[in-house]
């Protein structure tokens, strides 16, 4: 009865805001936003029967960090994505405040999800439970409910469970808090999906070296890469430092190799995934073609974030474009998807001293910028990067005490690919060695100007929308 209450409470939010949030300007063209509401982590990403899925944390029934439910879109080329039925609704009492992250995986040719039940008391005591549900005839889910109660040891802070296979076994990793207020990554196993045993702490503070390093690890993703595996985590408790850890919480990988059997992951230093303003809560998966694929939130979870002016307009955020991961000499490498090269026309090109380049719309476009030389670009007024021939520098004032902010890279500058999408920007530096990713909000059409007086090389695409059906 709950469920049928909270689905038409949906439905009403979805058609009374929906012509609304299709008409701010500030709507992306060609990356993933709700209809209405909030969206925050990308879920359960797969290729299923040759078809990529993509869930998502939802509220549509406001522009707030509410009851999660799970939205869901599905696509067979990363470009032209459809609406598929909704996925979870927290209308359970094991999941009563949200269908909180998780995964997917293909179970005897079953698309299969697992998820948190996040459950909250009176008292402002919580627990978790990991959830399973599995798809039906028609595209909708049905709850097995609860697979795994809150482990001993840990506070009500365990969630974001990345189940996948490997010999003849289903493994999990949890984002865990433990009772010393601690933050960890839980391994499990399991033979059927159903029945899970806990084989131990693999990564979190104080282990394998590190030292206290927050006081909560969430959305795990671990995964080979090469010969290596990488555990992508979000840990929060960093304190700022000059040139990192500058966001709220902060999102990043560990590259070492995972003993399944025993439990341990012997692993390097803690490296940040992006730069940028806004990134958070990463997913990944292995395409049919063996590559490995990753979606992020371009967004992050703070008090900042409800300043943006589309709140006004019905809905938040937006996931960051689709991006394929390579490892090189130890480091992740994130390019665009290759797919998304199909979105190019009237390609433009340039070549000559900064200052005097064209002024470009970059509404909806892709700019390829060539130079070792020092170089400043304002991307409508909003935005600014400068690069001095030591760091990389991204400013622009903060949406809620109006002071400047800035986001720093530092290295040899050689390329920048800049995606940008009426009110997102995403700087892959050096053919991906490092990534920016950051929403703004342009006068529109947004421009692109470039000031310096050392030579630089342009090059400019248009790019259409996606296709959401």
């Amino acid at each position: 009865m709950k469920e049928s209450t909270l689905l038409k409470q949906a439905l009403r939010q979805v058609m009374s805001g929906q012509v609304q949030a299709a008409a701010d300007p500030y709507r992306p063209g060609w990356h993933l936003a709700p209809a209405v509401g909030l969206l925050n982590d990308p879920n359960g990403f797969i290729q299923h029967n040759g078809r990529y899925h993509l869930f998502y944390q939802w509220n549509p029934l406001a522009c707030a960090h509410g009851a999660k439910f799970w939205g869901h879109w599905s696509s067979a080329d990363l470009l032209h994505w459809r609406h598929e039925p909704l996925a979870l609704a927290p209308s359970e009492a094991f999941e009563s405040h949200g269908c909180y992250s998780g995964s997917a995986v293909t179970d005897h040719g079953q698309l299969t999800l697992i998820y948190t039940g996040n459950v909250k008391y009176a008292d402002g005591s919580r627990t978790a439970f990991q959830c399973l549900a599995r798809q039906n005839a028609e595209g909708g889910f049905d709850k097995i409910g609860p697979v795994l109660d809150l482990p001993a040891g840990y506070s009500g802070h365990v969630r974001d469970p990345k189940v996948w296979r490997h010999n003849n076994h289903w493994y999990m990793v949890l984002g865990a808090q433990d009772l010393a207020l601690r933050g960890k990554v839980l391994l499990l196993r399991s033979e059927d999906l159903l029945s899970w045993h806990t084989l131990g702490e693999i990564a979190g503070s104080g282990l394998n070296g590190l030292g206290e390093f927050g006081y909560m690890w969430e959305c795990p993703d671990l995964f080979r890469l090469a010969d290596h595996h990488v555990l992508l985590c979000c840990p929060q408790g960093l304190s700022a430092e000059a040139d990192r850890y500058l966001n709220t919480f902060q999102s990043g990988y560990f590259v070492g190799q995972l003993d399944h059997q025993n439990a341990r992951f012997p692993h390097g230093d803690f490296s940040e995934l992006d730069l940028g303003f806004e990134f958070y809560a990463p997913q990944t998966t292995q395409t049919d073609d063996g590559r490995r694929l990753l979606i992020g939130w371009m967004g992050i979870p703070d008090g900042d974030e409800f300043y943006q002016p589309t709140v006004k307009q019905g809905w938040i955020h937006t996931m960051t474009c689709p991006r394929e991961l390579t490892l090189v000499a130890g480091k992740i490498i994130q390019q665009p998807a290759r797919e998304l090269q199909q979105l190019r026309s009237m390609m433009q090109q340039w070549q000559g001293i900064a200052g005097d380049a064209p002024i470009w719309n970059i509404t909806q476009a892709e700019v390829e910028i060539e130079t070792e030389h020092p170089f400043s670009a304002d991307f409508g007024g909003d935005l600014q990067l400068q690069w001095d021939g030591e760091w990389l520098r991204l400013t622009r004032n903060n949406r809620r005490s109006g002071l400047p902010e800035q986001r720093l890279w530092r290295g040899n500058l050689r390329h920048l690919t800049v995606l940008s999408d009426r009110s997102s920007v995403e700087i892959f530096i050096n053919h991906g060695e490092s990534v920016m990713s950051s929403r703004y909000f342009p006068a529109l059409p947004a421009r692109l100007t470039l000031k310096g007086d050392r030579q630089i090389t342009l090059r400019h695409w248009s790019l259409a929308d996606c296709v959401i059906e």
